[in-house]
């Protein structure tokens, strides 16, 4: 799976590759011709696309869109981690994160071509471009980009019917959890989406938007990269009161923190484990990440409530 909008070139070894990290940590590797070609929005398609245009999806969370916006079923191809929902895992694969093969998307015939401006290579958009196929970017980097995709795509497939009543229940649900946490005591939030070595991530990336929707504060908000590697001790300095962890690749969040005692977050149990899936790929899933993070922040205020250490919440 993908983190939403990461464009920063770090490298990770091979063994400890997954799918959050697949898009995470997208470079431009594509060594492909590039070509100046006019950008095309979802109206200009909607323009030239027939009734019912065959789409393909080069993005897993604009595949998880396509479906909830009522047009899965005009999908004839995406790539590799678009599992969600299960239909998806039928569907044709023309590449990964990295690299897509042109040959197999013109083999396939595709009406629409729908892209992710931060996340798949400007190389490929290019290339692809420059073959005479239509290009939609859908830009989801945000919560509110969320429903904005899906109302995109809706339009663009003639299904804004089912897009519209998608976009609007992610809206009322975010809503909900937005009021009912805005007034809540803040808590320090280190989110943990790697281990070998720790990755963390900013205040611009969508997994701190629902942190702080749900009266957290983020520890490394201010770092400037996206998704930056960390040292132990920074986290150790910053001694956050709750630790988030959605790296897959750990069983148990908090066994691993057990060996820093000290941490106010190990002290108070209050180290959880989130889906990746339902915090950084940006889909209408979000809102369900929005819903069980703002849970496990209401348990660690349980958890703080009766200790001394609930005098330095949002340190």
């Amino acid at each position: 799976m993908t983190l939403p909008g990461i464009d920063v070139a770090v490298q990770r070894s091979p063994r400890r590759s997954s799918p959050l990290f697949a898009a995470a940590l997208l470079l431009a590797v594509a060594v492909l011709p590039v070509m100046v070609v006019p950008k095309v929005t979802a109206n200009d398609a909607k323009a030239i696309a027939p009734q019912r245009p065959r789409l393909i999806s080069l993005a897993p969370n604009l595949t998880e869109i396509a479906y909830a916006a009522g047009a899965g079923s005009l999908l004839v191809g995406t790539v590799e981690f678009s599992d969600y929902p299960d239909a998806a895992k039928a569907v044709p694969r023309v590449g990964d994160a990295w690299r897509v093969d042109p040959e197999r998307v013109l083999e396939l015939r595709p009406d629409v071509v729908l892209v992710w401006p931060t996340g798949t290579p400007e190389t490929t958009i290019s290339r692809l471009r420059s073959l005479g196929l239509n290009i939609v970017e859908v830009p989801t980097q945000s919560l509110a980009d969320v429903p904005r995709a899906l109302r995109q795509v809706g339009r663009l497939a003639g299904t804004l019917p089912v897009a519209e009543r998608t976009a609007r229940d992610f809206e009322a649900r975010v809503a909900r959890q937005r009021a009912r946490y805005a007034q809540r005591p803040p808590l320090s939030v280190f989110i943990q989406i790697d281990d070998e070595p720790i990755y963390t991530v900013n205040g611009r990336h969508v997994i701190s938007e629902i942190v702080v929707l749900c009266g957290g504060r983020n520890v490394f908000a201010d770092l400037p990269q996206l998704a930056p590697p960390i040292a132990a001790e920074a986290v150790l300095a910053a001694d956050p009161q709750v630790i988030l962890s959605t790296d897959d690749t750990i069983a148990n969040p908090l066994e691993l923190w057990n060996r820093w005692p000290r941490l106010r977050a190990v002290r108070s149990g209050n180290v959880y484990k989130l889906s990746s899936d339902l915090v950084t790929r940006a889909s209408p899933r979000l809102a369900q990440g929005v819903e069980v993070t703002c849970s496990a922040l209401e348990r660690a205020r349980s958890r703080l409530s009766a200790t001394p250490q609930s005098q330095n919440a949002g340190r």
